[in-house]
């Protein structure tokens, strides 16, 4: 079968003994660490997209995905939410109060975020339920001043379901200070635990016992939460329908309690895929050195080469072609190491807390207890794409001096 002369030249270099075996071990190297290049990046970047969706998953199953409060305590929060599950991204509706105050036991203080909810109501937009490690979310009953706290508060005060403990929350006053503290005895009568950041700063209570805090009447609440399809899409669904409703009501969203974090993450995503970048450019600087030292290696094949007919042209092309598959091959086997680990990275990660006996990966600093990972092979198609890229330039510099050879000057000592 009739193959171009730069491409059969190359093949055969490639796989070719060389003189200088120093030569060999440094291709060899080259063809390694861009192989390790690819598959760090495909690991570590499926590793942050499985962090970014556990975080995703957790976080937002629990905050409001978007809400639309009143003006002023809502007297029947039904009709509002009969009018947002008009619009088609809406998924469910819920009764919300929310109150920032502290969290009072033995001395000891914390600040916290208390949502008053309906439990009744609360599963078709929270994955709370789910997440309950001790008690009932449904023994938050209205007079009864419940409290469901998250497992990292209950650790901290040492609390368990039956626990007594003190909220505080700010209520205005006529006094010279505008602000007075009300204090609230509340009963401890669950526990969740979502493996987040909010399992130390969320409380839930019934909304009316959060309304009787406010001072308001039994029935009231702040507004509405909303569970909707799209996330991204929140902010305008719930602008949507402020604006259907009136001027009395605002809208909210996760973007403006959670954005901030997301916008974060993305960033360190982008930040630690750069860094990791640089372990292919690394390589692919092995690739020039590899080749420079074959071309001065092959000086007397290139210049017989060039005295029986191979253009310039072609001699480059040889060079390239035998550069280009050191970086196939290495990001064929990286890209192919590292589907393999990410796919499996919690089983790795596991094998090694056996062998070890340490645990790597734990939930009291990680908030979860597994290494989560997601392969998303658009990320794969980018990383082996650049691989190819850096590779590809890595033979062009050398490729061209070879082609500059000189067969008079290289065969003068032969």
């Amino acid at each position: 079968m009739f193959r171009p002369l730069s491409i059969f030249i190359g093949a055969r270099y490639t796989r070719a003994k060389r003189r200088n075996h120093f030569i060999s071990f440094i291709s060899m190297t080259s063809m390694i660490g861009l192989s390790l290049g690819v598959l760090a990046m495909i690991v570590v970047l499926s590793v942050m997209n499985g962090f970014q969706r556990e975080m995703s998953s957790r976080i937002l199953g629990m905050v409001p995905h978007a809400s639309v409060l009143g003006a002023q305590p809502l007297d029947d929060w039904r009709p509002v939410a009969a009018e947002a599950l008009k619009n088609p991204e809406v998924i469910a509706a819920a009764p919300l109060t929310e109150m920032e105050g502290m969290l009072s036991y033995k001395g000891s203080m914390q600040p916290i975020q208390v949502s008053g909810i309906d439990p009744a109501e609360e599963g078709k937009v929270s994955i709370v339920a789910q997440h309950i490690v001790q008690g009932r979310l449904e023994d938050l009953k209205p007079g009864e001043f419940g409290v469901v706290i998250g497992e990292i508060t209950a650790r901290r005060f040492r609390l368990n379901v039956g626990d007594k403990l003190t909220l505080i929350v700010p209520e205005v006053s006529s006094a010279p200070g505008g602000i007075t503290p009300r204090m609230q005895r509340l009963n401890v009568v669950g526990v969740f635990k979502v493996g987040a950041e909010l399992d130390g700063s969320l409380g839930l209570m019934h909304m009316a016992d959060a309304a009787q805090m406010q001072r308001w009447a039994p029935n009231q609440v702040q507004g509405v939460r909303l569970k909707v399809k799209d996330l991204y899409a929140a902010p305008q669904v719930s602008k949507a329908i402020t604006a259907s409703l009136g001027e009395q009501y605002r809208a909210d969203d996760w973007t403006h309690t959670q954005g901030s974090l997301f916008s974060a993450m993305k960033m360190e995503k982008t930040m630690i895929g750069l860094l990791l970048l640089l372990i292919i450019a690394v390589a692919a600087f092995n690739i020039i050195a590899t080749l420079i030292m074959v071309v001065n290696d092959k000086g007397a094949d290139i210049a017989i080469l060039r005295t029986i007919g191979a253009t310039p042209a072609q001699i480059m092309g040889t060079f390239m072609v035998q550069g280009s598959l050191i970086g196939i091959v290495g990001t064929l086997i990286g890209g192919v190491l590292g589907v393999i680990a990410a796919l499996n990275v919690s089983q790795i990660v596991g094998w090694l807390e056996r062998v070890s006996g340490q645990h790597i990966f734990t939930s009291d600093v990680y908030f979860i207890s597994t290494l989560p990972s997601e392969l998303q092979w658009g990320d794969v198609a980018l990383i082996c794409s650049a691989g190819l890229i850096m590779s590809f330039l890595a033979t062009l510099y050398p490729a061209w001096r070879a082609s500059q050879v000189e067969p008079a000057y290289a065969l003068r000592y032969e």
